[in-house]
């Protein structure tokens, strides 16, 4: 199973991700993830983007395609993947790299922006990202300039699955099972 999660930041990507990911027993790869791990470990690239992720700005393409392509290397057949891709472009550069796409499913998780602000200030401290309510009303205009119409790129290709993220979590991740399976028998 090949899923990519979309949703605006503090939607539970992650959350579902990991969820989905032990349900299938398949990895969860995070492209923001694999970013802050370079940033901890102080490689290079982790130097090159710090500065970038600490303003909630986008890490250039080829930067994360680069990530991404290693961690799928490693990954197999399967996987959960959250971060990736983040506009068209992007998506449309990886359906035609990877034999069958990218993705078998893509699962959209709804939520207003208002509940995207209340959680994306309530995980603040462990994320810089979150901390500055600037750089949280940049990255929720960025994802509706950027991942609505990526939502629509893959609705177009009947891959789209959409959620109501603003659940508690067990019931977005049982609602999103749900819908694969039903996708899968349609």
């Amino acid at each position: 199973m090949r899923i990519v999660m979309l949703g605006a930041p503090g939607s539970g990507k992650g959350t579902q991700a990991a969820a989905l990911a032990r349900h299938f027993g398949v990895p969860h790869i995070s492209s923001g993830e694999l970013l802050r791990r370079h940033v901890a470990a102080g490689t290079t690239l982790g130097r090159k983007v710090a500065g970038v992720l600490d303003r909630g700005d986008l890490v250039p393409d080829d930067v994360v395609v680069r990530v991404v392509a290693e961690a799928l290397d490693e990954a197999g057949t399967g996987y959960i993947m959250d971060g990736f891709p983040r506009d068209r472009g992007q998506a449309r550069l990886a359906e035609e790299a990877y034999d069958g796409g990218l993705a078998d499913a893509v699962v959209f998780l709804a939520l207003p922006d208002g509940v995207a602000r209340t959680r994306l200030a309530a995980r603040a401290e462990g994320r810089s990202d979150d901390r500055d309510p600037d750089v949280i009303e940049r990255r929720i205009r960025r994802f509706h300039e950027e991942t609505d119409p990526l939502a629509g790129f893959y609705r177009d290709r009947g891959k789209l699955i959409t959620v109501d993220g603003d659940q508690p979590p067990d019931t977005v991740t049982a609602d999103i099972l749900a819908a694969l399976t039903h996708e899968e028998q349609g």
